[in-house]
């Protein structure tokens, strides 16, 4: 069927309306409004083009036109009431089809994101979004100043920004719980590359974790875990790097599986920190310079904002109180774990390390 090969059903009363209005001067009833809005409806749902229905509605008033000029005002009236009705019913429609999509969307994401559902029956709902779940699959996560949905000026443009460089490549773009999500094949890493760079300058300097590549339908699931922890390990160990890697940083959930364990080497080695002139925060802060510098005195110094003199005391009262010294290559590894540990469990803010 060609594009202006349009059922007589959807025409269905239409001469008859405008021969009438033609022959009385009256408008459009409220029944005949609302079956013409019936019918662009059901044209819709059939999938036919609103440009080839509105051709079909005008080469049919050309039949029923009336012969006298004095009657045309009243005939392109009803003309006008009946297209605008039909084109109404059509766009109803059709909304009503997007939302549908977009509650189908969602309803996927979510169950693909927390593994929910039947793994084989999600497998088939994947390939209707262009992912093809038999596949290893990564996910980069990115969060900004602020919460984004689906919709919004920011996910809108590092989608274009993908589209115009990769085209419809299996990627899946989409939000959840106010952070950007890139769920792409495995090997294809250029487009998680480039979703992570996209996204970092459309978030105003926003920071993009990436996940590493899993198999099968769980393994979406696995890389946006891993893409999560990387965020918050991130944020509490105050990383700064734009993009975080999770096979960068799987030493840190190492460190963390055993809570109680490095709940205890904390407390045990930075404990008698707590009791130095304004707390274990200012001694903590150094150690945490003083290791992320690379033990480099002059480096921490600055970091800090202290003369080296300064820090020399500090790492010194440090060595007097936990009895473990810094510079001392067979304490450093004990404390900076310790330190790790610190900032993993938000210590000594927080009452659970």
């Amino acid at each position: 069927m060609s594009e202006r090969e349009i059922p007589e059903q959807y025409l269905e009363g239409y001469d008859r309306i405008l021969t009438e209005v033609a022959a009385t001067g009256r408008r459009l009833t409220r029944d005949e409004l609302a079956s013409r809005r019936a019918l662009g409806e059901q044209a819709a749902e059939a999938g036919y083009g609103l440009r080839s229905l509105v051709i079909a509605h005008l080469a049919a008033a050309r039949g029923a036109w009336p012969a006298r000029s004095e009657d045309a005002a009243d005939a392109l009236a009803a003309v006008q009431q009946a297209v605008d009705a039909f084109a109404e019913g059509y766009e109803r429609a059709q909304r009503l089809a997007v939302r549908q999509e977009e509650a189908a969307r969602r309803e996927f994401i979510d169950d693909l994101l927390y593994g929910r559902s039947d793994l084989g029956r999600l497998a088939e709902r994947a390939e209707r979004f262009g992912l093809r779940l038999s596949h290893e699959h990564a996910v980069a996560v990115a969060r900004g100043p602020v919460a984004y949905e689906e919709g919004d000026p920011v996910p809108r443009q590092v989608e274009r920004a993908l589209i115009t460089r990769f085209g419809n490549r299996s990627i899946l773009l989409t939000t959840k719980d106010g952070r950007l999500l890139c769920i792409a094949p495995g090997h294809q890493q250029d487009v998680l590359i480039h979703f992570a760079k996209q996204a970092h300058a459309a978030t105003d300097g926003g920071q993009v974790a990436v996940g590493r590549p899993q198999p099968g339908p769980g393994g979406v699931v696995q890389s946006y875990e891993e893409a999560l922890n990387a965020l918050e390990i991130a944020e509490r160990l105050g990383m700064d790097d734009p993009v975080l890697r999770a096979s960068d940083l799987l030493v840190y959930p190492v460190l963390a599986r055993d809570r109680q364990a490095m709940a205890d080497l904390v407390h045990n080695t930075l404990g008698p920190l707590t009791e130095a002139r304004g707390g274990a925060g200012p001694l903590l802060d150094t150690l945490t310079s003083y290791f992320d510098s690379g033990c480099v005195a002059a480096e921490a110094a600055r970091r800090l904002s202290l003369s080296v003199r300064a820090l020399t005391y500090r790492l010194e009262r440090i060595h007097r109180l936990t009895g473990a010294d810094p510079g001392d290559p067979a304490h450093r590894y004990m404390l900076q774990t310790a330190v790790i540990g610190a900032r993993l469990l938000d210590w000594p803010h927080s009452a659970a390390a």
